[in-house]
């Protein structure tokens, strides 16, 4: 039986005297990842990572967990001795190639590697006793030595470890080697995927959620808190800060210019979440908006919503149209989920023919009719609730 796996990363490999750093943050997802399917020791060798389990564990539960680890290129299981004996590594090989394949009837390659250069045998000579072995056992074998379909690797480490078959992953760096960011999670398909998207380049993720209610209601807020955990799934765990938002939203449709109530309520949300995400050790704010969508995602509206913002806005679904966004949504699990038909805070008070290329000095002149608006938001963040997922 398979009690190992070998990872393969990919870009953390070119980070130099850095790549430690990177790899020590994926060796700990990939532990937090495995947390609960059994007992597993994860370390780093010579420039890779292998796990290797000390319990009995669901095989096709950990490689599903592990496909869901950003950083991790491929995913290899691994059959692995401590015994250097050659006579045992021939057993290990045969063994190998009965768990893998119920078919034997494929091309194959053997590759050798050897850390230790005193041993017996040179790593050519390994790969030729280990394939003559392979075609006297299995007699539909055949070798091909340019474009085999399976390719049989043996390396001879501090063990011994044979593997040939290669799971993909997700690739990117892993979460939280590029700092931490607060996401604006709607309860629609395009800010799920925007998390998922900015996690994928190694950004841990907190979220906020602006909840009206009665406006909204408790199966919209709940619909939030399960997308939140669909994309916890691949970024561990999230905060998510559930912000009341209704006086504020009914004081600016209220006080302002209809045109201008998405917007304006945009900038106060943006202005929120900056707080929120200072207070937390955010360094930047994600959002799901896609150039040209609607009104607020025009390059007037977004340099608009810019400008009440200090730290950086991350936008990773700016150039993707729709049906691309909603290709990643389904193939990240959040789609069924988004399109469930409960109203969001952005989806209420919306103006007939709302402002598509707004003026800063326009905006920010109805904005000071809203006196009120910095006492109503301390309240808000005051009252906020925060859901660990």
């Amino acid at each position: 039986m398979i009690k190992a796996f070998l990872i393969k990363y990919g870009e953390i490999a070119i980070k130099g005297k850095n790549r430690y750093v990177f790899e020590n943050y994926l060796v700990q997802q990939i532990k937090i990842k495995l947390k609960k399917q059994g007992e597993f020791v994860t370390k780093k060798e010579q420039g890779r990572i292998f796990v290797e389990a000390v319990s009995d564990f669901d095989y096709e539960e950990v490689l599903k967990e592990l496909k869901k680890v950003f950083g991790i290129v491929s995913i290899c299981p691994v059959s692995v001795l401590d015994d250097f004996d050659f006579e045992a590594i021939k057993k290990l090989a045969i063994n190998h190639i009965e768990q893998e394949y119920e078919e034997k009837n494929f091309t194959f390659k053997v590759y050798a590697r050897r850390a230790n250069k005193n041993y017996p045998l040179n790593s050519m000579e390994i790969a030729k006793e280990i394939g003559s072995l392979l075609l006297e056992e299995y007699k539909e074998l055949k070798v091909d030595v340019k474009q085999p379909q399976e390719k049989i690797m043996v390396e001879l480490r501090n063990k011994v470890y044979i593997y040939s078959k290669e799971v993909r992953g997700l690739g990117g760096m892993p979460i939280g080697s590029a700092g931490k960011a607060m996401l604006l999670l709607s309860g629609g398909i395009d800010s799920p995927v925007a998390g998922w998207m900015i996690a994928k380049r190694g950004v841990a993720l907190d979220a906020v959620y602006y909840h009206s209610h009665p406006y909204t209601s408790e199966r919209a807020k709940q619909k939030v808190i399960d997308l939140a955990k669909q994309l916890g799934e691949y970024t561990g765990r999230i905060n998510l800060h559930v912000v009341p938002f209704t006086d504020i939203q009914l004081y600016i449709y209220e006080t302002c210019p209809h045109e201008e109530l998405t917007i304006i309520m945009r900038r106060v949300m943006m202005q929120m979440a900056e707080t929120i995400a200072k207070n937390n050790k955010g360094l930047a704010l994600v959002t799901g908006e896609s150039l040209g969508q609607v009104a607020s995602q025009t390059i007037q509206s977004l340099t608009t919503t810019n400008a009440v913002c200090q730290l950086p806005v991350f936008r990773p679904l700016i150039a993707l149209d729709k049906q691309e966004i909603v290709n990643i949504s389904e193939k990240i699990g959040t789609y069924e989920t988004s399109i469930l038909p409960y109203e969001d805070c952005c989806t209420i008070f919306v103006a007939k023919h709302p402002v598509t290329k707004p003026n800063l000095k326009s905006i920010e002149k109805s904005e000071r009719k809203l006196e009120k608006i910095d006492v109503l938001i301390q309240e808000s963040l005051d009252q906020t609730e925060v859901i660990k997922i």
